[in-house]
């Protein structure tokens, strides 16, 4: 059936303009602790038309996608020259992941993508993907990525599902030339979460990592992890201990990883974590909050029990289902914090929440009881507490 190139293509920029203009809306009955946002704010359909579609009716006379894409989620975040950018995870129809610049001028809505997503260099062993950017703009001038670089798993020829992760470095001035600088050496297996800490640590640059065995399975060891390298040109971490381990019968007792890079503020180094467990349906991944000490920022001085954000309604669906992963905030002059995070590997959101709000909730939240008998005598506390001020 013929079809009119001209109105097809009107129809879609129309409803792709009607899309990335949409405003978006606080979900005003909230816990207190963060506000989410009711819309997403970036899907695969926010990316560009001319990312997607040959646009040219003598080579496309259907007006047909021609590189379609699959998913927008992942993002690493930063404020640049007064706007909020994120550097998204894009995953076409092909599986292969790129990064990719939005930005917006009030971090919840209106995010538009750069024209051209990013061209990141290859070192001499290509990655075939690379995923989840985490930004963070360092003491020493630079602007780091940090990212997850996979590709085949050679000492397992015949299994085209064997993988193996390391962690992919990059800087830049201008997030648009890009330098690629060799993957980290450490010596715990393989690494897919790995932070730069924003400040030097007594010469020397701080990372969070996640040691694990295989690609999936963190094996027996895991946790966050913390090391030092005395460079970024060739960085390698020798020594790692395990600031926040896995634990049993908890929201993080088969693996957990620092997301973005963690924030300063006057009572310690407030940091943003993912947890998994395992459930009948399949794992299932939450954020969680804590905070290490302002000089020593390997040490955990407040861990609140339970997860902080974990995927509820429309965010249990997609790629991979019942997940949410932020590896990406911002806070800006006013001390708000924009919490950008993926749901299940599709898609991505927005919770706003201020300084105060989340240093309150990290210093008085009660720990994990790691026992039924603990939890409620946590719950009889509050309780009590509450009755006593009713009941006046």
């Amino acid at each position: 059936m013929a079809i009119d190139f001209s109105q097809r293509l009107k129809t879609l920029q129309t409803q792709h303009e009607i899309l990335i203009n949409c405003k978006n809306e606080p979900q005003y009955v909230s816990n207190g602790i963060y506000t989410r946002w009711k819309y997403p704010i970036i899907t695969p359909a926010h990316t560009p038309l001319f990312w997607r579609y040959d646009l040219n009716e003598k080579t496309n006379p259907f007006l047909m996608e021609r590189l379609g894409v699959n998913a927008t989620f992942n993002s690493g975040a930063m404020l640049w020259k007064g706007k909020y950018l994120l550097v998204v995870r894009v995953e076409g129809w092909d599986r292969k992941s790129f990064f990719a610049i939005a930005e917006s001028l009030n971090g919840v809505d209106n995010f538009q993508f750069w024209d051209y997503p990013i061209r990141m260099p290859e070192t001499d062993n290509p990655d075939t993907n690379v995923y989840d950017m985490r930004l963070c703009p360092h003491e020493d001038g630079w602007i780091y990525g940090f990212f997850c670089t996979e590709r085949k798993d050679k000492t397992r020829p015949n299994d085209t599902s064997a993988a193996e992760a390391q962690c992919g470095i990059a800087r830049t001035k201008d997030l648009i030339n890009w330098e690629r600088l060799p993957d980290l050496i450490s010596y715990s297996g393989q690494q897919r979460n790995v932070v730069l800490h924003p400040e030097f640590i007594n010469g020397k640059y701080g990372l969070y990592t996640r040691p694990q065995d295989a690609f999936i399975d963190v094996g027996s060891g895991g946790g966050i992890g913390w090391g030092l390298t005395d460079s970024m040109e060739r960085a390698e971490v020798k020594n790692e201990v395990i600031l926040d381990g896995k634990l049993y019968h908890t929201i993080k007792e088969v693996k957990n990883g620092q997301g973005p890079a963690p924030i300063k503020t006057p009572e310690g180094w407030l940091h943003l974590a993912h947890g998994v467990r395992n459930t009948a349906a399949g794992l299932r991944y939450v954020l969680y909050l804590f905070m290490t000490d302002l000089n020593k920022p390997w040490k955990v001085i407040y861990l609140p029990g339970g997860y902080f954000i974990a995927p509820e309604g429309g965010e249990r669906i997609g790629d991979v289902s019942n997940v949410v992963f932020s590896n990406g905030w911002i806070v800006n002059e006013n001390h708000d914090i924009f919490i950008y995070y993926g749901s299940s590997d599709t898609r991505m959101h927005v919770a706003t929440s201020t300084i105060t709000q989340l240093l309150d909730y990290v210093k008085n939240t009660p720990p994990d009881g790691l026992r039924s008998a603990a939890s409620v005598e946590q719950r009889y506390q509050l309780i009590d507490k509450n009755l006593t001020l009713l009941r006046k």
